[in-house]
């Protein structure tokens, strides 16, 4: 806990060891992501992350925090965000006015990487907030204590957000897009996907290859009935399942077909899918 500048406020500030990560993440590197990151980060620079759901963002933001040795704070945004939810507020705490820091200021005082995941679901006066961060300013205003924060070197502002959910009304302002560098997500080929099915869900790769194949196809459906395509993630789960001795095509009806649609003849194809791989 320390004072203001004015030495009239009580801040107490947020221990930072707590947000760092214990062990090294599995992260697969698919094209240049990691390199890129890594320029990004010397060069002091925001980066946005866009790709579809359950494609590996978060997993990647992870995996680079611990290869750079930084605390990760990561916020998950939503339509009830507000500024003072990531930059902080006062509390009373017996008969003491405290400030708290929220996890944005966090992050700006000890140099660690924020990641606002899927930000376009944040209001958009709470986007204008990271503005001042995302230039050569890389200053952090909190108006409630009348100060201007500047972001340490090891600062990092990351941002994520899945484009096939775009709408008009849930959009990035090109004032915003444009003070970001963009890493473009996709699903992994079909064999760096069956290494990670296969490395996260603990299966024979001839069981992974065959979740892989199952993807694919229902992928295919996208556009057809689908919203989304079945993600990496899901795979992993089903891998997890049938790891754990839940027969496969029941595995791929809860991991796979019942999560990502709630049609029913869609269901009944892609149950057909799976009996036909497996």
């Amino acid at each position: 806990m320390s004072q203001s500048e004015s030495d009239k406020t009580i801040v107490r500030e947020q221990p930072i060891e707590k947000y760092r990560l214990t062990r090294e993440p599995f992260y697969l590197n698919v094209r240049d992501e990691v390199s890129i990151f890594e320029t990004a980060c010397r060069a002091k620079l925001p980066v946005m992350l866009k790709g579809p759901t359950g494609c590996g963002k978060t997993r990647f933001v992870e995996a680079m925090a611990w290869r750079l040795g930084r605390p990760l704070i990561t916020v998950a945004c939503h339509e009830d965000l507000s500024a003072t939810d990531l930059v902080g507020r006062f509390l009373l705490e017996g008969e003491e006015t405290v400030w708290h820091d929220g996890p944005l200021t966090t992050a700006v005082r000890h140099g660690a990487i924020c990641y606002l995941d899927e930000v376009v679901e944040a209001r958009k006066d709470t986007i204008v907030l990271i503005h001042p961060l995302t230039d050569d300013r890389r200053i952090l205003p909190i108006e409630k204590l009348g100060v201007l924060l500047s972001a340490p070197d090891d600062f990092m502002l990351v941002i994520s957000y899945n484009p096939g959910y775009q709408s008009v009304l849930k959009d990035l302002k090109q004032s915003t897009r444009q003070r970001f560098l963009s890493i473009e997500f996709d699903y992994p080929s079909a064999e760096a996907e069956t290494e990670i099915v296969a490395r996260e869900g603990g299966v024979p790769e001839a069981t992974a290859r065959d979740l892989v194949r199952i993807g694919e196809k229902v992928r295919n459906l996208k556009g057809h009935g689908l919203e989304e395509g079945v993600s990496t993630r899901l795979l992993v789960y089903a891998a997890q399942m049938i790891a754990s001795g839940i027969a496969p095509v029941t595995a791929c009806e809860i991991a796979i077909a019942s999560p990502i649609t709630d049609d029913a003849e869609l269901q009944r194809g892609i149950r057909e899918i799976v009996t036909t791989v497996i």
